[in-house]
C-alpha cells in the first residue's frame, strides 16, 4: 500500500491518473472503497446464506467457513492488505487506512454479533460473557489462521479448519447445561458455607 502509486493504479487500469482523482480523492480513499466494497460481498454472502433455521452452531459454522472461504480462496491480496494496514492509526494526518476500518470492521462483525445475540437469547450461547469479547473468540483464531496463510504462502484445507476451528470454539460458546448449572450453584452453596464457618 505504501509503495503503491496512483499513477500505477492509473496505468494497470489503463486510464489517466487525472481520471482516477475524479472519482477519489486520494490513494487512501480509493483502497477504503475497494475494501469496502469487497467487506459488503462478505456480508451479503454470510446474511444471505446464513441458515437461520439451523441451531447456533450450525450457522456459527456457516459464518466461520464462509469467511475464511471469502478471505483466502477469493481475497489473499486484500486479506493481507487488511491484516497489515487496518491496525495502523491515523497519526500521521490520516495517511493511514486504520481510521477507516472502525465503522468497516464493525458493518463487518455485526452478522456475527447477531447470531450471538440470538444464540444469547435462546439459550444456546452463554450469557455470562460480553458479546464483544464473544465476538473476538472467534474472529481472533481465524485472524490467526489468516496471518499463517498471508506469511506462509501456505494454504490450509479450509472446510476441515472452519470444522476443526468450531469444535474447538464451541464448548467455551455454548451455553452450560442444566446438569452444570446446578453444579455450580452447589459449590458455590459448599464455597458459602465453608466460608462462613
Amino acid at each position: 500500500y505504501e509503495r503503491a502509486t496512483t499513477t500505477e493504479v492509473a496505468q494497470r487500469l489503463g486510464v489517466s491518473e487525472a481520471t482516477v482523482f475524479t472519482y477519489f480523492r486520494s490513494k487512501r480513499e480509493l483502497c477504503v472503497r475497494v475494501i469496502q466494497d469487497w467487506y459488503d460481498e462478505i456480508i451479503t454472502a454470510i446474511e444471505a446464506g446464513l441458515p437461520r433455521e439451523k441451531p447456533v452452531r450450525e450457522q456459527l459454522e456457516f459464518v466461520v467457513l464462509t469467511h475464511l472461504r471469502l478471505f483466502l480462496i477469493q481475497g489473499t491480496g486484500l486479506c493481507a492488505l487488511v491484516l497489515s494496514e487496518g491496525r495502523k492509526d491515523a497519526g500521521n494526518g490520516g495517511q493511514d487506512l486504520g481510521e477507516g476500518f472502525v465503522e468497516l470492521q464493525r458493518r463487518y462483525t455485526a452478522p456475527l454479533m447477531d447470531l450471538l445475540a440470538r444464540g444469547q437469547a435462546s439459550g444456546e450461547v452463554r450469557r455470562d460473557i460480553p458479546l464483544r469479547l464473544l465476538r473476538s473468540l472467534v474472529f481472533g483464531p481465524m485472524e490467526h489462521m489468516l496471518w499463517e496463510v498471508v506469511i506462509t504462502g501456505r494454504q490450509l484445507d479450509v472446510e476441515t479448519s472452519a470444522r476443526d476451528l468450531v469444535a474447538l470454539l464451541w464448548p467455551a460458546l455454548q451455553a452450560p447445561g442444566d446438569e452444570l448449572l446446578r453444579l455450580r450453584r452447589l459449590r458455590a452453596r459448599l464455597q458459602d458455607a465453608l466460608a462462613s464457618d
